[in-house]
């Protein structure tokens, strides 16, 4: 099914941060004045808002729209509410040390099964079917090889934010999957639950 301007729109910023009303209208293929309008109809339902662009220099300022806290909320993430209830209550009734036990048999469960599909030889192919498992279970992920040779892992959407909120645990499990899976140095550089707006990792070889 064909989606909406106003999704692609929101699927845009998304994945590719704050963008120009020009750039969104190249994307969709329509006009700038049709993209600031679809824009301006988000921001009335408070899903974007302008922000003014650096170094804009005289003259009218420059303006990139992002998506706000209620954009971002309108991308999946199952069950959010009940997983933070049911986080909270197993801390309360049985204490951290079962949910961090909890947390350690998941990772070690998602290492076995990444494994079955993350065996190539080389590190740059292993990172590409890493990429592939991540944006099929609803990352929004994406990678690449950088200048200096090393390289960047991104997820543009985190599909258990509300269980990552409610528990660090779950983010620290994940770097050490990450590790453990591609069989390199994993460190994150951008942090969504630290007011980035995807979560980045940068990878080199042991």
């Amino acid at each position: 099914m064909r989606q909406s301007p106003a999704n692609r729109i929101l699927l845009l910023l998304k994945t590719e941060g704050p963008q120009r009303a020009a750039s969104i209208g190249d994307v969709l293929g329509i006009t700038s004045e049709a993209a600031r309008q679809h824009l301006t109809k988000l921001a009335e339902d408070r899903l974007v808002e302008p922000l003014t662009e650096p170094g804009s220099g005289r003259g009218r300022p420059g303006q990139l729209w992002h998506l706000t806290l209620a954009g971002n909320q309108t991308f999946p993430d199952g069950h959010a509410e009940l997983t933070a209830t049911l986080l909270s209550t197993m801390v309360k009734t049985l204490g951290r040390d079962a949910l961090d036990t909890i947390i350690s048999a998941r990772e070690a469960e998602t290492v076995k099964r990444y494994r079955k599909e993350v065996s190539a030889s080389d590190l740059a192919l292993r990172i590409r079917q890493l990429t592939a498992i991540r944006t099929r279970e609803g990352y929004m992920a994406d990678s690449w090889m950088e200048e200096d040779g090393t390289f960047m892992l991104v997820e543009n959407h985190c599909a258990i934010c509300a269980a990552a909120r409610a528990c660090a645990g779950f983010c620290r499990s994940e770097l050490e999957t990450f590790r453990n899976v591609l069989g390199a140095n994993v460190e994150r550089s951008e942090h969504i639950l630290l007011g980035a707006r995807r979560c980045a990792y940068r990878i080199s070889p042991l």
